[in-house]
């Protein structure tokens, strides 16, 4: 078989036998993160530490996780992949919720590609002292991407919830 083949065949496992596993998978991965920035919310906001000590929990014990615009924009593509990839699975009311998250990832996408950029270049949007995203000149960082998160997560879960196991067919006796 073909690589071609071989890609095409676990394309269509993932969005017809397969496609219910894979989106568990993915929605255990996007809420891993989702956890991690609702915990950085908890420790700025409850407990009153400054931004720079507010890590979530991997980032306590490995900080360079959260310095690394490189690693951050290796998550927003991946989560660009995973909506993209997992879209021909859904259909009806499901997959417009699902195309929703979709084209707010794809902006959230584009700010990590500007804040890696920056970070790759040391030439910051508007000559800020670190990298900025082209929304966060409006918003503070931790909220905006804790934002970002919300709004592609809260269209996609609910699609989640629209789709339907295919029906099984009767049997025949």
């Amino acid at each position: 078989m073909s690589t071609v083949a071989q890609t095409l065949s676990l394309l269509t496992r993932l969005n017809t036998t397969g496609h219910r596993t894979a989106v568990n998978v993915f929605l255990v991965i996007v809420l891993a993160h989702w956890a991690e920035h609702l915990v950085q919310i908890f420790q700025i906001w409850v407990l009153g530490w400054p931004v720079p000590d507010s890590r979530g929990v991997l980032g306590q014990w490995f900080p360079w996780l959260v310095r690394t615009e490189a690693l951050h924009y290796a998550y927003a593509l991946v989560m660009l992949a995973g909506l993209i990839l997992l879209r021909p699975g859904f259909t009806g009311a499901a997959r417009r919720w699902w195309t929703v998250a979709l084209v707010i990832q794809c902006w959230h996408f584009v700010e990590h590609f500007v804040l890696l950029v920056q970070a790759q270049t040391g030439d910051h949007l508007l000559g800020r002292p670190v990298p900025t995203s082209v929304l966060q000149l409006a918003v503070p960082r931790v909220e905006l991407h804790l934002a970002y998160n919300a709004l592609v997560f809260v269209p996609m879960a609910y699609a989640v919830t629209l789709a339907r196991p295919p029906a099984l067919a009767p049997r025949e006796i």
